[in-house]
């Protein structure tokens, strides 16, 4: 039997800010949005040879998964944050520098609703 190997688009509706925050921190760590989304889904959402995604029916299995996501974001504000500290002083107002500093606002109110669930 052969595989084959499709293509399958999917359409994520987040906030405009969370948006903006997320195509920023992309730039800044110099990869694209559409990279990153599929390597995670890669990464935590494989497909079974069933070709069921994994079971999360367990809170236990969805505390896990929702570690993983978090400990991500923890790692792009990180690298958010380097950027907008690197960015020199005379360059502090721009623009690049407010797109990042609103990325990790964004970033850590988004960790904290997440922590609040789990």
């Amino acid at each position: 039997m052969n595989e084959k190997t499709w293509a399958v688009q999917i359409k994520v509706s987040v906030k405009p800010e969370v948006a903006h925050a997320f195509k920023a921190a992309c730039k800044a760590n110099d990869t694209t949005m559409t990279k990153q989304l599929s390597d995670f889904m890669s990464r935590y959402g494989k497909v079974q040879k069933s070709g069921y995604a994994p079971n999360l029916s367990s809170r236990r299995q969805r505390r896990a998964a929702m570690r993983i996501i978090m400990h991500q974001l923890e790692r792009v504000r990180e690298n958010e944050e380097r950027y907008r500290d690197n960015i020199p002083e005379n360059l502090q107002g721009g623009s690049p520098f407010e797109l990042a500093d609103q990325s990790v606002s964004i970033i850590d109110e988004a960790l904290d609703l997440l922590a609040s669930v789990y």
